[in-house]
């Protein structure tokens, strides 16, 4: 597959790509091989968010990552993968369903440019990485609430997330709806269609 690296300055391009289809981000871990379930799960939201006519944005690297990035590019997509190179030197780059990879100087910013350019998010099963993108995530779209504006959508998606997120939200005295709790990725890619519409889907009635 061709490759083009990019480099995106500052708060990243737009929340759509040359083509005007929306960028939904994907959040998962570097953990996962083919055949086994978390990786097939990442394949079929890429593939699902790709059937429905958005961009796909991920961290780039292996795992649910590489899988999502696969599902979008198998069905069509186009695939964005944000890294960071000197946080990962022993990483060689971008997976090869990639087409497009922009490094990013710290871990802090490659979180920051991934939500950037996307209308929306989704979390998958993960460790300490992916909570940290969800926590930067539901932090921006509180921020966004707290400012009058309208926040993006953020969904994560499975049990751990819908036994966390309301502990967290409870214990630190936050808004859990920010997080739409999504039980399998087929309910996360229509959460983002109802919210976060393609120019060829009307928004759902009420948003």
């Amino acid at each position: 597959m061709h490759r083009r690296n990019a480099d995106f300055e500052g708060t990243g391009r737009s929340a759509a790509d040359d083509h005007g289809r929306p960028v939904v981000a994907v959040f998962g871990s570097s953990a996962g091989r083919p055949g086994e379930p978390s990786y097939e799960e990442a394949r079929d939201c890429g593939r699902l968010l790709a059937e429905a006519g958005y961009a796909v944005a991920t961290g780039g690297y292996g795992g649910t990552m590489e899988a999502c990035s696969r599902g979008a590019a198998e069905a069509g997509a186009r695939v964005i993968g944000i890294t960071a190179p000197a946080a990962f030197p022993g990483r060689s780059g971008a997976n090869p369903w990639v087409g497009e990879e922009i490094p990013a100087p710290t871990i802090t910013e490659r979180i920051h440019r991934i939500l950037s350019i996307s209308a929306a998010c989704i979390t998958l099963d993960g460790s300490i990485g992916t909570l940290t993108e969800l926590m930067v995530a539901w932090n921006v779209a509180f921020i966004a609430r707290l400012a009058g504006g309208r926040e993006k959508p953020v969904i994560a998606v499975g049990p751990s997330w819908a036994a966390l997120i309301p502990y967290l939200a409870k214990a630190i005295a936050t808004d859990a709806s920010l997080v739409t709790l999504a039980p399998d990725v087929a309910q996360a890619v229509a959460e983002v269609c109802r919210r976060a519409p393609t120019p060829t889907r009307p928004p759902a009635p009420g948003n």
